[in-house]
């Protein structure tokens, strides 16, 4: 293991960054030398799809193929990072496994769960690591993350526990624990605790840590370290706290119940969802669990993405932090959740929603924090080199304050869909029906920046009119259910006006749904016109849109969200195709009627998961390679939508 200068020098030089006496060439995603960088360049930097993931529903880690956990932030998923070797080799780590052995045979996780097992080989023997992020049975009140929904009976640990047995020969194990504090800045300072050297606690500003293992440990500078021998049989175990308490696993047995406590926790949460007896059935409880992992219970709300900053395009600009919550996800959060039958999770997330604090015209933002605050002001962490050079990496984001129209119908869209499943609507959620679709009514005339916070000049989006046609046309329907027909009718009358605007003024002279008025350009947003109903499955229009993106707007048969060459977003280079259009696709051609080229896109997309069965929020066509934060919430979302769509129409099939 190399000392922390020794990586980040490796990672500059790998990715291009210039010595203090050469000159600097600044373009985004291109080397003075060698043009556009490519997504599969050498580099230190492990590919974005070979982490595994972990969560404990506050926060989450990535765990590299070589056992290093290199991105975790703690107590919560927006909480700076103690280790981000992930968007800088030198900002902090935390490695568990053979020594001097970097590739193992085998990485799986437990079955239905979110504990990860390596398996290894090494010249003398073979290793079994298991890790998680624990959760374990609570009866007292959680400190670290205070709660607004009800406490569960289980609920996150706030510990990393690791453990290893050798199951054939013998095998030295090693553990480097390496913390760097607040993104990178800041090392922490170590310090052994009582006589056995199997306790070690770190202190930063306003943070503090405890490491225990039962191998005997030693402070190096900023890093914990330990080595031990395993015998055929043996085990050994270590695990970070930054509980209150400061309590760690006292032994190889605590340890590995905690982790057969968290195996459990996950099956037990995934029998109660419905997931249909159908080869795709692995992908979908992998996407359900990303989904939940994904989600803080505290609060009940969704992040995007575990990261900030990883590229949509090799070396370049595009790098947004996505650990909050957008109010657009809610519609495919509540979809996937009632689909599967997770109806606790959806409820936990619709309170969220009725807690959140308006703007100022009584519009919801377009994103909150997952504690629901409404400002994430943008800052940039210029220490840090970014994943394999792309720069900058970004801390917040600055697209909340940004006017979204699409807003409105996501909103509305989840509380028709949430009134139908509980039959009933809850009194706290009428106010936020009447604000949403009062805002709709006076907006959707007006540009806006579009589902995509594209950061140039506003635009009449066809995709946020749609979606303010989905506020007013579901407005009208909750009315009906509220018993005021009166509302009901006006409501209805405003989605009507704003089916014409876009069938008059949003539809080319192909009749294939524009990306705003302006442009004939393509966008796979108007896919939504298919997921949300606002043309029927006969209609020649939504055909032509749906063959027009098909045909016009894909790499290798994956969609593009547009074409950069064409679209004002305000940034520059090239992106990779987006998984979620791409699922899109798949529900619009089923819509069409297209099942077997759904179902064929369907499993091509399948075959470009993760090993591990993970989606980023870009794949590049041309290597392979994920790209973009990871693992993103809305593919997984889509996944589910989209596999939906077509396990439907074969059972129907079936039957009929």
């Amino acid at each position: 293991m190399t000392t922390v200068e020794e990586r980040t020098q490796a990672a500059k030089t790998a990715t291009g960054t210039k010595p203090k006496n050469e000159p600097k060439i600044k373009r985004a995603g291109v080397h003075a030398d060698t043009g556009p960088q490519s997504a599969a360049a050498p580099s230190p930097f492990p590919p974005i799809e070979d982490y595994a993931f972990l969560s404990n529903c506050h926060t989450g880690a990535l765990v590299a193929p070589d056992g290093s956990v290199d991105w975790m932030c703690v107590p919560r998923f927006d909480s700076p990072s103690i280790f981000g070797s992930l968007l800088d080799r030198g900002a902090g780590n935390f490695r568990f496994g053979p020594y001097g052995i970097h590739h193992p045979v085998a990485r799986q996780y437990e079955p239905g769960s979110h504990v990860l097992t390596t398996t290894w080989r090494t010249p003398t023997g073979w290793l079994l690591v298991r890790d998680a992020l624990t959760i374990y049975p609570r009866h007292e009140e959680d400190k670290s993350t205070p709660h607004t929904r009800p406490p569960v009976d289980e609920d996150a640990d706030h510990l990393l526990v690791r453990t290893a047995v050798c199951i054939s020969g013998r095998v030295e194990v090693e553990l480097i624990c390496e913390p760097v504090l607040n993104y990178g800045r800041e090392p922490a300072t170590w310090q052994l605790v009582g006589d056995n050297l199997k306790v070690a606690e770190a202190d930063g500003t306003g943070f503090r840590m405890r490491l225990g293992s039962d191998m005997k440990l030693g402070v190096e500078g900023d890093r914990v370290r330990g080595r031990h021998v395993l015998e055929e049989g043996q085990g050994t175990f270590c695990a970070l706290s930054w509980r209150e308490d400061g309590y760690t696993p006292p032994d190889y047995a605590e340890a590995t119940a905690r982790l057969d406590a968290t195996g459990h926790f996950w099956r037990a949460w995934l029998a109660n969802s419905r997931i249909p007896d159908h080869r795709w059935r692995e992908m979908l409880q992998r996407s359900a669990l990303t989904v939940k992992g994904l989600t803080y219970m505290p609060t009940g709300a969704t992040v995007a993405a575990l990261t900030t900053s990883l590229p949509e395009t090799p070396g370049g600009e595009r790098n947004w932090d996505y650990r909050y919550t957008w109010i657009r996800d809610t519609t495919f959060t509540l979809q996937a959740l009632h689909w599967l039958n997770m109806d606790w999770e959806a409820d936990e997330f619709m309170q969220f929603v009725a807690d959140l604090e308006p703007a100022d015209d009584g519009s919801l933002q377009i994103m909150y924090g997952i504690d629901g605050r409404r400002e994430l002001p943008e800052s940039f962490l210029d220490h840090l080199t970014g994943y394999a050079g792309a720069a900058p990496v970004r801390v917040g984001n600055a697209a909340y304050n940004q006017k979204q129209n699409d807003v409105y119908g996501a909103v509305l869209d989840s509380i028709l869909m949430h009134t139908r499943r509980s039959q009933r609507l809850p009194r706290r959620l009428w106010p936020i029906v009447q604000s949403q679709a009062e805002c709709a009514s006076k907006v959707w005339r007006n540009p806006d920046q579009g589902i995509w916070e594209a950061r140039g000049d506003p635009k009449h989006y066809v995709s946020s009119k749609l979606m303010c046609w989905v506020a007013l046309d579901r407005a009208a329907q909750l009315a009906d259910v509220r018993g005021d027909p009166k509302l009901a009718a006006q409501w209805h009358e405003t989605a009507e006006e704003i089916r014409a605007d876009i069938l008059s003024r949003g539809v080319s002279d192909k009749g294939v749904l524009r990306q705003h008025y302006d442009t004939d350009a393509l966008d796979a947003s108007t896919l939504l016109a298919a997921m949300f109903n606002f043309l029927p499955p006969s209609d020649e229009r939504l055909r032509a849109t749906v063959e027009a993106i098909s045909e016009d707007l894909t790499e290798a048969g994956f969609v593009l969200r547009y074409r950069t060459d064409e679209t004002d977003d305000g940034m520059s280079g090239k992106e990779g195709t987006f998984l979620i259009c791409s699922f899109w696709l798949v529900s619009g051609l089923a819509t069409i009627g297209e099942t077997q080229r759904a179902r064929d896109l369907m499993e091509k997309l399948l075959r470009i998961a993760s090993p591990l069965g993970l989606y980023a929020e870009e794949f590049d066509t041309e290597t392979g390679r994920h790209l973009g934060n990871f693992p993103q919430a809305f593919s997984h979302l889509a996944l589910i939508e989209a596999a939906g769509r077509i396990i439907l129409s074969e059972i129907v099939q079936e039957i009929s």
